[in-house]
C-alpha cells in the first residue's frame, strides 16, 4: 500500500476532528480496517495512540487557558484508567489475535460506532444550548454530579470500550459528561472530555503496544497528515456548517458501526 495513501488517510481525518471535534478513533479504526485492510487488533492499538498524540496538544492549550475541570477528569480516570488496565491484562491473557478477542473486537467497535452515530447526530440537532456561567461559584456547582460514584462507574464503562475498541473517548465520552453535568457549559464539557482522553488512549495504547498490536510505521505515516490536518480544520471551524457536517458523519458511522456489527 503506498505510504502517501496513509498521509493522505490522517490529513482527512485530522480535517474532520479539527472541523466538528469528532474523535479520530471513530474515524481512523474503520477506515483502517475497511479501506486498508489492517487487522482489527493493530488497527485498534495503532489509533489508540494516535488519538493520545493528537489529542495531546489540544490538552496543553485547554490547560492554559484554564477551562479544564480538573475534578471531572479525574473521577472519571479513577474507573477508565483502572478499566483498561483490567481489560489490557485480559488481551495479554486471550492474546489480540485470538479470533475469539478478534470477534469480541469487531462486535463491539460496530456498536461503539452506532453509540457515536447517535451522540454526534445528537450534538447536531441540539446545537450549543448550554447556560453560559461565568461566576465561579456557578461552576463550581455546575460541576458537582449528582452522586460521586456515577462518574466513576461511567469511566469505566468508557475505560473498556476504548481499550477494546479505540472509539468512546471522544463522542460518547462527551454524551456522558452532558448527562452528569447538564448544568455545565459545553466549552468545559468538552475540555475536560479531551483532558481525560489523553491519559486514557495513552495508557490504553501503551498497553496494546506491550502485546504487539500497534504498528510503528503506519502510526508515523498517520501522525505526519492528521496533524496539519487538525490545524486546517480548527481554522476552517467558523466557515463551514458544522450541523450539515455532523449529521453526514452520524449517517457514515451508523453505516460503519452496523456493517461491522454484522461481520
Amino acid at each position: 500500500m503506498n505510504e502517501m495513501a496513509f498521509v493522505f488517510a490522517g490529513f482527512a481525518v485530522g480535517l474532520v476532528v479539527g472541523l466538528t471535534g469528532v474523535g479520530g478513533g471513530s474515524l481512523m479504526t474503520p477506515l483502517l480496517i475497511f479501506f486498508f485492510g489492517i487487522k482489527p487488533h493493530l488497527a485498534i492499538g495503532t489509533d489508540l495512540l494516535f488519538a493520545a498524540f493528537t489529542k495531546m496538544g489540544g490538552s496543553v492549550a485547554l490547560a492554559r487557558a484554564r477551562v479544564i475541570d480538573w475534578r471531572m477528569v479525574l473521577s472519571m480516570s479513577a474507573g477508565s484508567i483502572p478499566a483498561s488496565l483490567l481489560t489490557l491484562y485480559v488481551l495479554h491473557r486471550i492474546g489480540p489475535a485470538n479470533p475469539v478477542v478478534q470477534q469480541a473486537m469487531t462486535t463491539t467497535l460496530g456498536a461503539a460506532l452506532l453509540l457515536t452515530a447517535v451522540s454526534t447526530l445528537y450534538k447536531a440537532v441540539a446545537g450549543k444550548t448550554a447556560p453560559r456561567l461565568v461566576d465561579a461559584a456557578a461552576l463550581r456547582a455546575a460541576g458537582t454530579p449528582t452522586h460521586y460514584a456515577l462518574p466513576v462507574l461511567l469511566g469505566a464503562v468508557i475505560g473498556t470500550l476504548v481499550t477494546l475498541t479505540s472509539v468512546g473517548a471522544g463522542a460518547i465520552g462527551v454524551l456522558v459528561l452532558m448527562l452528569l453535568y447538564p448544568a455545565l457549559p459545553l466549552p468545559r464539557i468538552v475540555a475536560a472530555d479531551i483532558a481525560h482522553a489523553v491519559p486514557l488512549t495513552l495508557v490504553a495504547g501503551l498497553g496494546h503496544a506491550s502485546i504487539g498490536s500497534v504498528d510503528w510505521p503506519l502510526l508515523g505515516l498517520l501522525l505526519v497528515g492528521s496533524l496539519p490536518g487538525i490545524w486546517l480544520g480548527s481554522r476552517l471551524m467558523a466557515r463551514t456548517p458544522e450541523r450539515l457536517i455532523r449529521s453526514l458523519l452520524s449517517l457514515l458511522l451508523a453505516y460503519a458501526g452496523a456493517k461491522l456489527i454484522a461481520l
